[in-house]
């Protein structure tokens, strides 16, 4: 395993699991996503990270993806505020000594929301825990998917497919691709020192989506039937006996 690379993802992993963290505790119903953005931007660099977006060929507009409501993923930091109540995700990556991590959670915003939303939130993020379980030496991606698939679907939830996890290192997207769908024993087989981003994306109603129309950039995704949308993510170390999650806080 290249010790290097580990040490290095290892400590900007905690960077931003840490962001994240804070990040759940600083948002309030009435701030808007472009003052969260601000925020986030702030933090990263005051960190010692830098934003990855920045370094995108097609340029994001914002330090963090912020999807409300009905938004997916890749949503752009908007003038929009925050109402109690709101589903919010903020996927995130960034930059520490020439490697990158990756991250993502969902919330409510405020101390009220739906009950079907908050059900939505828990179900997805233990179908997170499921298929960083399968993380191992010998495992199959394939393994990971079924696993992450089961619990959406034991969960009554639209399971995502036309979005999907991947490897990560030097670039923010590396092959192989990680679907929140497989079968056991298929595809790529994990081997010490891979690092990887497992996450579920889930919808409270179907699953189909499209680009956002009203957007400009062409960023944002939303459900095309309007219902509310979940992400969680974490990027994972394949370990010589089993896994390593990189992005937790402390």
């Amino acid at each position: 395993m290249n010790q290097d690379k580990i040490e290095k993802m290892r400590e900007g992993g905690k960077i931003l699991g840490n962001l994240l963290r804070d990040l759940k505790d600083y948002v309030k119903p009435g701030m808007s996503e472009k003052e969260i953005d601000a925020w986030v931007r702030k933090e990263v660099n005051k960190r010692g990270a830098t934003v990855a977006y920045d370094s995108l060929p097609e340029k994001f507009p914002g330090a963090i993806c912020i999807s409300t409501n009905e938004q997916l993923v890749h949503g752009t930091p908007t003038d929009y505020r925050l109402e109690e109540g709101d589903k919010v995700s903020f996927d995130m990556v960034i930059g520490y000594k020439g490697y990158f991590t990756d991250a993502a959670i969902t919330m409510l915003v405020g101390k009220t929301g739906s009950p079907a939303v908050k059900k939505m939130l828990s179900v997805t993020e233990s179908a997170l825990w499921e298929g960083i379980e399968q993380v191992k030496p010998g495992a199959h991606l394939g393994d990971i998917g079924y696993a992450v698939e089961k619990v959406l679907r034991n969960g009554h939830l639209g399971v995502i497919e036309n979005y999907v996890g991947h490897f990560i290192g030097k670039e923010m997207h590396e092959s192989p691709e990680v679907p929140n769908y497989g079968k056991r024993g298929h595809g790529y087989i994990l081997k010490p020192g891979d690092t990887l981003c497992i996450e579920p994306m889930s919808s409270l109603g179907k699953p189909a989506n499209h680009i956002e129309k009203d957007d400009a950039s062409g960023w944002t995704v939303v459900l095309n039937d309007g219902s509310p949308a979940c992400h969680f993510e974490h990027t994972v170390l394949v370990t010589e006996t089993g896994y390593e999650v990189l992005t937790l806080p402390d």
